[in-house]
């Protein structure tokens, strides 16, 4: 190991995130989350209220990206019980 990989490796365990903090960063991340999916589903409504036969191409749309920032906000979470159980 080089000897800055060793101070990487030696920051890492001694790195103490408060509790606290970790639970507002994951609130944050959850808002964020929860705006992105209501931009989603709106702009969905109104596409389809437009154009009625592009429903079916919107939802296809609407789904994968609604996938993509529920993962983001899971990810979060689980970094929440990654740096409160340290």
């Amino acid at each position: 190991m080089s000897p800055t990989q060793i101070v990487l490796a030696q920051a890492a365990e001694s790195a103490n995130i408060n509790a606290g903090l970790a639970a507002i960063g994951y609130g944050l991340g959850a808002i964020g989350s929860a705006i992105g999916v209501g931009m989603i589903w709106s702009a969905v409504i109104n596409g389809a209220a437009r154009q009625p036969e592009a429903q079916g191409a919107l939802m296809g749309i609407a789904w994968t990206t609604f996938v993509l920032v529920e993962l983001l906000a899971l990810i979060g979470l689980v970094v929440f019980f990654i740096a409160s159980a340290s």
